[in-house]
């Protein structure tokens, strides 16, 4: 920890403590995650699953950046330096009156649950998703605290004890440690609500207390499905039959859409359970997932044209000018001719478009209106008519000039006898 100076603390868990970091080299500010449990060997530290799978998911917007592993061989100790954020959302919903604007929430989801598709598709599911551990800067949401995470191809059974008993699964609570990766959607979902209404969807006081709250909104399962948990677990599921209150009840204000998608996250019967794939594709994320294959499309073309500049292929800018300096063309840009250009005609075209416009009427007047022009006895003279032969007589000097011909007599030769 030489090269960073410590600021202050931000928050304490059960394994560990974060505090404000600033680097000595840089200058910038980080979160460093102090360990409490220490550490001899560097083969210890590297197989600790937290750091396995930040490396693994790392580069991507909505995982928390790990930049640095610090160990120390003498005392054990071991930090994990990560990329700073303002706060959770649990601080940013605490304490709030005013639910959040709903396209807000809906970015919030959307990018929660790219993120656990993300982990999912690379064999991790985290386990531990709660209000604490999904962090926000500027709107942007991660996943953070991968301490608890396992591998989606390991067997069960798992731990029983994981994640916080508000946001765990039926089956994490039914089961001797038999679920899978699907338990992630309905902690997912549980946030999802307590994001909505800003209170917690099932806030029990132990497991049973935990199970009834499920109860009471969501209604008692079949049977069936029951009896799938309780081959895995020696108790007793004599629940009394409820119907359950349902969820839109709780929150009356929400759109059908996103009560669907929080339906289907929070399903009782994990097989039924929709996954992160899946969620990012129902229609209440429409209009996010159009505006990224937007964002997508001029991304990859800004990247085209810079990329062409930076390689100097003939789409650049440089090259263009480099051709040009040159005096030549590449053979594979088409070379467009200009049209023609009539140099001794009109630039209009020879015979104009007709126009249906309605010629004007010429009024017509009295015969009478001319009498007091023509009132005196006057004799008008006769014009007598022209004969025309249908050409312009112009004036001489317009008329061009006839060069005068001169006639020439060639007299005829005579031929002598020795010409022959």
């Amino acid at each position: 920890m030489d090269k960073y100076r410590i600021i202050g603390k931000i928050g304490e868990g059960t394994f560990s403590e974060v505090v404000k970091a600033q680097s000595l080299q840089d200058g910038g500010y980080y979160a460093c995650k102090k360990m409490k449990q220490h550490f001899e060997s560097t083969e210890q530290v590297n197989n600790l699953r937290e750091i396995q799978a930040m490396r693994r998911l790392s580069p991507h917007p909505n995982i928390l950046q790990l930049h640095e592993v610090l160990h120390d061989r003498k005392t054990g100790s071991l930090s994990l330096i990560c990329e700073l954020m303002e706060m959770n959302v649990y601080e940013l919903i605490r304490g709030r009156r005013d639910p959040l604007p709903e396209n807000k929430i809906k970015s919030y989801m959307y990018q929660l649950c790219k993120s656990l598709d993300h982990m999912h598709r690379n064999g991790i599911f985290h386990r531990d998703v709660k209000p604490e551990n999904i962090l926000i800067r500027r709107d942007v949401l991660k996943l953070a605290d991968f301490g608890s995470c396992r591998s989606v191809y390991s067997k069960p059974p798992y731990t029983e004890y994981i994640s916080t008993r508000w946001y765990r699964a039926p089956e994490c609570l039914l089961t001797d440690g038999h679920y899978s990766y699907k338990m992630d959607l309905w902690s997912a979902g549980c946030v999802f609500f307590e994001i909505v209404s800003l209170n917690p969807l099932f806030p029990g006081s132990n497991e049973l207390d935990q199970i009834s709250k499920i109860h009471d909104v969501l209604g008692t399962p079949d049977g069936a499905v029951l009896r799938k948990f309780k081959q895995s677990r020696a108790m007793r599921f004599d629940f009394p039959p409820k119907k359950g209150s349902g969820i839109s009840r709780l929150i009356p204000r929400s759109s059908s859409e996103s009560l669907s998608l929080m339906y289907e996250m929070l399903q009782y019967e994990p097989e039924e359970r929709t996954s992160s794939k899946a969620a990012l594709q129902h229609p209440y994320f429409k209009e996010l997932r159009v505006a990224e294959k937007q964002a997508a499309t001029l991304r990859r073309a800004v990247g085209a044209v810079q990329q062409g500049e930076n390689s100097g292929t003939p789409n650049s800018i440089d090259n263009l000018w480099r051709i040009a300096r040159q005096g030549r063309r590449p053979h594979h840009i088409k070379h467009v001719q200009e049209p023609l250009v009539r140099r001794h005609g009109p630039p209009y075209p020879l015979e104009l478009p007709k126009l249906n416009v309605a010629a004007p009427k010429i009024p017509t007047y009295p015969v009478t209106s001319l009498t007091s022009v023509l009132s005196q006895n006057v004799t008008l003279p006769v014009l007598q008519p022209t004969k025309s032969n249908g050409k312009t007589n112009k004036p001489t000097k317009e008329q061009p000039l006839k060069p005068c011909l001169k006639t020439y007599h060639i007299p005829p030769l005579e031929r002598k006898s020795g010409d022959l």
